[in-house]
C-alpha cells in the first residue's frame, strides 16, 4: 500500500497503524501525528489502520532553551 511521510513515498503493509508506522520508522518518544491534515490523538495511533493514498506528517518534539 502506498502512503506519504512528510512527503516522502512509502510503502506499508496492509492493515498496519500508525503506531506499527512509528515503530518501522525508529519514532520514539514524544510525537505528533497529523494524517490527511487532521491530528491523530496518541492514544489511537495503535488503533488507527493506514488507506492507500494516506499522508502523514511526523513531527518530534525536542526540548532545550
Amino acid at each position: 500500500m502506498h502512503i506519504e511521510v512528510n512527503g516522502e513515498p512509502r510503502d506499508v503493509p496492509e492493515q498496519a497503524t500508525i503506531a506499527t508506522l512509528l515503530e518501522t520508522l525508529g519514532v520514539q518518544g514524544r510525537v505528533a501525528v497529523e494524517r490527511n491534515r487532521r491530528l491523530v490523538p496518541r492514544s489511537e495511533h495503535p488503533t488507527v489502520h493506514l488507506e492507500e493514498g494516506d499522508r502523514l506528517e511526523v513531527v518530534t518534539f525536542v526540548g532545550g532553551g
